[in-house]
């Protein structure tokens, strides 16, 4: 799994969009998106991990176990 479907999965149980988490961090449209393929920045996923009350390691793990 990506980074982006590991925040995706959690944005879903937290009741949230991709969009809306742009959005809300001032994020570009598709920003997130594009970690599909890539590897966020540090600040930027320490954003995201604060925004849906995780931590960044969690979110790193969670992409990790389902490869």
């Amino acid at each position: 799994m990506s980074v982006y479907t590991a925040i995706k999965k959690v944005a879903k149980t937290n009741g949230k969009s991709i969009y809306r988490i742009e959005k809300d961090l001032g994020f570009s449209n598709g920003s997130i998106s594009k970690w599909n393929n890539s590897m966020p920045g540090a600040a930027s996923l320490q954003a995201v991990a604060d925004y849906l009350g995780t931590t960044p390691q969690y979110l790193l793990r969670l992409a990790k176990e389902e490869n």
